[in-house]
């Protein structure tokens, strides 16, 4: 079965251009896609601010940049774990922009952002290795570095290996 993140490169609004400008970047968000193809999990400071899984039906695929990976049924499961687990934590402004600002990853306790939620979900669930995707030693998990992480790892050779 396939997954995919969701990468926003669309016009968007004020906060996407800044997040564009920012991280120089031409992505200011970043979703995780279920397998069924409509699940689309996120957290979103332009929304309601909390993760959530809604049902994504109508989007414009000119807006978006895809990553689509390979994983197996325990994989998919313990991604579903951790999201009910992290279901309506609210977006974590402080660790994201102090993140940008300083050398350090700040994470708050209980509190995410896009990018950062999915690359924690993608390491847990060993769908991409910790030696390969080095959270601990990353104060930048914005979406431009989520897609180059994800863009530099040959994804298929990974999963075949285990």
């Amino acid at each position: 079965m396939e997954i995919k993140i969701a990468f926003f490169r669309g016009r968007g609004g004020f906060v996407n251009k800044i997040v564009r400008w920012w991280t120089k970047s031409e992505y200011s968000h970043a979703e995780l896609i279920m397998p069924d193809g409509i699940t689309w999990i996120g957290i979103s400071p332009f929304k309601t601010s909390r993760l959530q899984a809604i049902y994504k039906l109508d989007y414009d695929p000119k807006e978006w940049d895809f990553v689509s990976i390979e994983i197996s049924a325990e994989q998919l499961s313990i991604v579903n774990e951790f999201f009910e687990f992290t279901k309506g934590r609210h977006y974590d402004w402080v660790g994201m922009i102090l993140s940008q600002l300083l050398p350090y990853n700040i994470k708050r306790k209980n509190k995410w952002y896009c990018s950062e939620w999915i690359a924690y979900a993608l390491r847990i669930s060993c769908i991409i290795d910790w030696r390969t995707i080095k959270i601990y030693d990353r104060c930048d998990l914005s979406p431009a570095m989520l897609y180059n992480l994800l863009s530099e790892i040959d994804i298929a050779n990974e999963i075949r290996s285990r």
